[in-house]
């Protein structure tokens, strides 16, 4: 059986390697296959300067970390524990779910999961002469560094793992090239689009614009539209339920 007649529709994920499981189970339950589009593998740091960054950061007044990843890479470093009087801040519910399971249950993260959402916060609101611990990759939520120093934060960055570039799978390619059925992307990071889009050949990065871009956030709509995708759907947040929740709403009214 070809991946056309398991499925009556898939999704393209871009996540990182290893990184599929959550997508790929959210999919299955709304009757879609996946098709795992990597451009990238995330590699932690256990070098000196990492863990002194980590150490420096996780000691701040307000401790913010960009995903699951930045959680599981640091709580490998060393142990998570909170003290008296830190915020400790996620910058979405995946994120805060990670930091509970590393032992800190206080965790706080935004209703909209996005640097925008997160920025609205009120822990975040005034931090004029505080210090804040971002625990993240290079690259990692760009405008929020800038966005933070300019309410007067005092920023300890601790980049604890790499996003290192990898050869694009060649089973997802084949996939790509071959499927008949109704495709969308799941979006949530446009530096991961922006990686596959260079690397495809034409014929395959014109496929991928031809699927609907499920969009995690309104910049990543934008993101979507200036890249060339002519259909876009916004998903109520970056999780997998929230971005499946959308394109099943999309597909239930175009395929029958």
């Amino acid at each position: 059986m070809g991946p056309d007649e398991a499925r009556a529709w898939y999704v393209i994920s871009l996540r990182p390697q290893g990184e599929h499981a959550a997508l790929r189970r959210a999919a299955a339950r709304v009757g879609a296959g996946l098709i795992e589009l990597s451009p990238w593998a995330l590699v932690p740091r256990g070098d000196d300067i990492a863990i002194a960054a980590l150490q420096a950061a996780l000691d701040a007044d307000v401790v913010l970390f960009t995903s699951p990843a930045a959680v599981r890479f640091a709580a490998q470093l060393q142990p998570l524990n909170a003290r008296d009087g830190q915020a400790w801040i996620a910058t979405g519910a995946g994120t805060r779910l990670a930091l509970q399971r590393a032992g800190i249950t206080q965790a706080i993260a935004p209703t909209r999961m996005d640097s925008e959402g997160l920025l609205a916060l009120t822990a975040l609101s005034s931090l004029q002469d505080r210090s804040v611990g971002l625990v993240t990759a290079p690259d990692g939520r760009g405008v929020l560094a800038p966005s933070l120093q300019a309410r007067g934060a005092q920023l300890r960055l601790a980049e604890i793992y790499d996003r290192k570039p990898c050869a694009l799978p060649a089973a997802a390619l084949a996939q790509l090239a071959t499927c008949t059925a109704p495709t969308c992307l799941a979006l949530s990071s446009g530096g991961a689009l922006q990686q596959v889009l260079q690397r495809l050949p034409d014929p395959l990065k014109q496929r991928l614009l031809g699927a609907t871009a499920i969009a995690a956030s309104p910049r990543l709509e934008a993101v979507a539209r200036e890249a060339g995708f002519a259909a876009i759907v916004p998903a109520q947040g970056p999780r997998p339920a929230q971005l499946m929740a959308a394109a099943h709403a999309w597909f239930s009214h175009r395929i029958r």
